[in-house]
């Protein structure tokens, strides 16, 4: 009898955990918590063209519309389409990267960290009114890397950090207005 009472009291824990993980806040702040998405439920496609560069770094366009993409899958109800049969289309530039120096090797002034800043702008449009519904610019996401010997990581970990964060912080502003 006593593992019977373990299986309930395992299942009503999963159940519990379950209700937790289903929740959400409500896209309108006056109705509280609620179990539901907090994106607009009105936009069922969106479409997500590559994204322009207007920085010298060659190929990042293509990653951070890649990852722009997976964040909208694993994170929202919407499907990505081509643009022709889009509800919505999310387009933007990558308009600025650059490095800074956080800290160097006392007495030899060698760089022992970087941080690399990723800049974009984008629009979030309805393509069945034309109404912008989210635009933003100067949008930024930092990545740091060591280059110091020894370590010596290379340029790409950091914007690899940096693009992860943009498409999290890019998707999550694509939330229903609060």
């Amino acid at each position: 009898m006593r593992r019977a009472g373990r299986g309930a009291g395992a299942a009503a824990v999963a159940v519990a955990m379950g209700s937790v993980l289903a929740g959400g806040c409500a896209s309108n702040p006056s109705e509280g918590y609620a179990f539901g998405w907090t994106h607009s439920s009105d936009v069922r496609s969106i479409a997500v063209p590559m994204f322009d560069n207007n920085t010298f770094s060659t190929g990042t366009e293509f990653e951070l519309t890649e990852a722009i993409i997976s964040e909208i899958q694993r994170s929202t109800p919407w499907v990505v389409v081509a643009p022709e049969r889009a509800d919505t289309t999310l387009a933007g530039v990558l308009a600025r990267e650059s490095a800074t120096t956080l800290s160097t090797t006392p007495g030899v002034g060698l760089v022992q960290e970087n941080a690399l800043t990723m800049t974009v702008d984008f629009t979030w449009r309805d393509n069945r009114s034309g109404e912008v519904l989210v635009s933003r610019k100067s949008f930024s996401a930092v990545g740091t890397y060591i280059p110091a010997r020894g370590t010596g990581e290379r340029r790409e970990i950091a914007q690899r950090q940096a693009i992860r964060e943009l498409a999290r912080d890019i998707v999550a502003e694509l939330r229903a207005d609060w």
